[in-house]
């Protein structure tokens, strides 16, 4: 493995402009949408697996009604 400062000089630049580039609004404001979506997504999901809770409870009050 050999240095080489043009590889070097590259990779910084690319840090640097990873850096500039996440210290924006923009990539702020879509962080925050995409955090949004996944809030309501998890929402929506524990929302649909509660109903599917709820259902299965009411089937089986059902069978235990009709057993005895």
């Amino acid at each position: 493995m050999t240095f080489d400062c043009k590889q070097l000089l590259i990779g910084g630049l690319i840090g640097v402009a990873v850096v500039t580039f996440v210290r924006t609004a923009t990539f702020r404001k879509g962080c925050a949408k995409v955090v949004a979506a996944g809030l309501q997504l998890k929402d929506d999901a524990s929302e649909f697996l509660e109903s599917i809770k709820e259902d299965a409870e009411d089937v089986s009050a059902e069978a235990k009604q009709k057993k005895a």
